[in-house]
């Protein structure tokens, strides 16, 4: 059986335990409190020297780390990764876009409200997060209107990768109420099959 090394309030892990229940595959989810410096031990340093959940290992003891690139990997050959190579590429485009326009704001801001370090924190940083991710915010609602998924109107990894973190966006402080087009999208990755919540127990 394949191992998730994983954190219950993570987005990025999240993306994983969503996507492995969708495909039906069975794993074993082992907790590691990245608040309290699990993914920084000796041990779990030489699985993955980045320190970083999620961590997929497998049933060979081969093992792969980055959310998106784990995400792509159990995808192949299923309903969720298009087969044709130019879409693809935009499931591809949609994964980057969530790493390095999206993330780093709304994940981060999220999680700094989670763990209490936003209090006392600059008000021009937190700021900065608050513009830019509601920047992200905007570039998503404009592809959305006019298409219910973001890649070849159909779900896909695409979709999990960019719902992960948006749809808690509101614990980061960020108010979905002027993107229409999103919370639609929202509620329709809510009702496909085999959804599970943010932190439901695996």
């Amino acid at each position: 059986m394949i191992r998730l090394y994983d954190y219950l309030e993570s987005g990025n892990g999240y993306k994983v335990r969503l996507l492995l229940h969708q495909l039906e595959i069975p794993f074993e989810r082992v907790e590691l409190d990245i608040t309290r410096g699990a993914t920084r031990t000796p041990e779990f340093l030489a699985m993955n020297p980045n320190g970083r959940i999620p961590l997929l290992e497998l049933e060979d003891g081969s093992r792969l780390a980055e959310s998106n690139a784990i995400q792509f990997y159990l995808a192949e050959g299923t309903p969720l990764l298009p087969g044709d190579r130019l879409e693809r590429s935009r499931v591809l485009q949609w994964m980057f876009f969530e790493q390095y326009s999206h993330e780093p704001y709304i994940a981060v801001l999220r999680f700094w409200v989670h763990t209490g370090a936003a209090e006392g924190m600059d008000e021009a940083v937190l700021q900065e997060k608050r513009e830019k991710g509601h920047a992200a915010l905007a570039v998503m609602e404009s592809h959305l209107a006019e298409r219910d998924f973001f890649v070849a109107d159909a779900y896909s990894v695409a979709d999990i990768s960019l719902y992960a973190y948006t749809h808690v966006a509101d614990q980061g402080g960020f108010d979905l109420a002027p993107y229409p087009a999103l919370r639609a999208w929202i509620e329709r990755v809510r009702a496909q099959p085999r959804h599970i919540s943010i932190t439901h127990p695996c």
